[in-house]
């Protein structure tokens, strides 16, 4: 027996992902009750500071997402890079960047429809305990030139500078901390054009391009790493959303908060496998397959934080090609949110104004739909349910104020929103790829969570066992990427699709998708 088949007969038999997740969550919610029933600690002020407890959860749990949010940005850079690289020129991507623009478009319709409707029946204004006194202006507000002003690169990192100032009880600054602020569409923005301009310098560029693939080959192993830890911060996220969110408010607002709930759980669970079904695809699998994100989005409550996990199911789960997912996902987790942009605005937009008497026209409530299906792009780098509720607003001529009323139970709503955000940024590269004829329909019928974030080396070593000639060929060296177009006579041994022939991945000699 080789050392090779006993290092993996002693391998430990993890759980899958999903149930290592369900775990933590599970682990979460006993450890956020305990905090919730140990309560705060008196400071002489009637909230009083967090137990222990609950600011052990919180530091788990977000510096989970600081390291998830971290590897953002050299994974957004490198994946798009190489995804231009390996699209074959910009007549193909720019063909699929218009048909994912206009699914996210599709999809963010009938979601917001679906607000509208919930939001004239159910009566969520008519029907709050809350009272005027919660109205508030908003720290920040969404305008319709916020996406001029944030799609051109401050610089060369598309990053900006951020500064959190803490203050004491008179007000007082008595520190501050310099951070760095990545906006992902400026990132995709110089990625986009760094890709472009390296297909149109040639073999000069070959260079350039092998390290792009190396790089991104390293940051998704760290990112690897950084996933296995996944279970601990899902424990410390839900456990501290237990423990510290404005449960006690719910109450008051229960009925605008069911009616969010409500619009979530239609489109999650009724539009999109409907959508699923008109294009021949399994509802099952697709569940199955993206679930593991989803749990995180709704614990994580960040898109951006969730969205290597979202490119992960999608190009290994959902059977997308790595260089369209690679394109897609980061693109949709700054424009694609259905939860935070279509559903909750349009609810809240008509929250607003039932509670302070305000009857809306038919005009208004197109112009709120109109919002929803442009407004998300035209705040890409900045989109959040608050800014798109603010462009709401601002759109209808209602009282900004308004947004303080539902300031309380935003952290409860905002786990559901980021849940339909991430499902729908892992649906449309789906439907996309399937319309197109490039999606691995035998990948995607087998989706499982099972081996998702399995080790690539463990992975590697199962490809060598089953072909050892072609591992043979890559140990050696032999696999420069060529065009698709220039290989004649190449047989696809795979199940999947025959990409190269679809005109959408460059092909390694030794049979190889580039980048793996």
């Amino acid at each position: 027996m080789s050392t090779t088949s006993t290092e993996k007969k002693r391998r430990i038999a993890w759980p899958s992902f999903s149930t290592q997740i369900a775990i933590g969550l599970l682990a979460g919610v006993l450890l956020g009750w305990l905090a919730l029933s140990i309560g705060r600690v008196p400071n002489g002020t009637p909230e009083g500071d967090p137990n222990w407890l609950t600011t052990t959860l919180s530091t788990i749990g977000s510096s989970f997402v600081t390291l998830l949010k971290a590897v953002v940005p050299p994974l957004v850079f490198t994946a798009v890079v190489a995804s231009i690289a390996n699209l074959r020129g910009v007549a193909n991507g720019a063909r699929l960047a218009a048909k994912t623009l206009i699914w996210f478009a599709i999809t963010a319709l009938i979601a917001v429809v679906i607000g509208i409707v919930l939001g004239v029946v159910l009566k969520p204004g008519a029907n709050t305990a809350v009272t005027i006194d919660a109205a508030s202006d908003p720290s920040r507000t969404g305008s319709w030139l916020d996406f001029l002003n944030g799609i051109i690169p401050a610089n060369f990192l598309g990053t900006g500078v951020g500064v959190q100032a803490t203050t004491n009880a008179d007000g007082a600054v008595t520190a501050a901390t310099g951070y760095l602020s990545p906006n992902v569409l400026q990132i995709i923005v110089i990625a986009l054009v760094i890709g472009i301009a390296a297909l149109k310098v040639g073999k000069k560029a070959d260079t350039f391009l092998t390290f792009n693939a190396s790089l991104l080959a390293i940051i998704q192993k760290v990112l690897w790493w950084i996933i296995r830890l996944a279970p601990l911060g899902t424990a410390g996220l839900i456990g501290f959303a237990i423990a510290d969110y404005g449960w006690g408010s719910l109450a008051s607002l229960a009925w605008f908060a069911g009616a969010i709930y409500i619009g979530l759980a239609l489109v999650l669970f009724v539009v999109y496998p409907a959508l699923l079904r008109l294009n021949g695809l399994s509802i099952t699998s697709y569940f199955r397959g993206a679930w593991p994100a989803i749990q995180l989005g709704f614990v994580s409550r960040s898109s951006i934080g969730t969205m290597p996990v979202t490119e992960r199911v999608t190009s290994r789960n959902l059977g997308v090609p790595s260089a369209y997912a690679g394109f897609a996902v980061p693109l949709g987790a700054t424009t694609k949110m259905d939860g935070c942009a279509s559903i909750y605005p349009a609810i809240s937009a008509i929250f607003v104004a039932q509670f302070f008497g305000i009857d809306l026209s038919i005009t208004q409530y197109v112009l709120i739909a109109f919002v929803a299906v442009i407004g998300s792009t035209a705040t890409a780098g900045m989109t959040g349910a608050t800014v798109m509720l603010t462009l709401t607003l601002s759109t209808l001529g209602l009282p900004l104020e308004g947004v303080g009323l539902l300031l309380a139970i935003d952290p409860i709503l905002d786990m559901g929103r980021t849940a339909v955000n991430v499902a729908g940024q892992a649906l449309v590269p789906l439907i996309v790829s399937k319309r197109e004829g490039i999606l691995d329909e035998a990948k995607y019928n087998s989706a499982s969570s099972q081996d998702l974030f399995s080790d690539d080396e463990a992975l590697a070593e199962d490809s060598e066992a089953a072909d050892p000639a072609a591992a043979q060929s890559s140990a050696t060296g032999g696999g420069a990427p060529v065009r698709a177009d220039e290989v004649s006579g190449a047989s696809d041994k795979s199940s999947g699709p025959n990409l190269a022939t679809a005109g959408l991945i460059s092909i390694d000699t030794s049979g190889e998708a580039c980048p793996k």
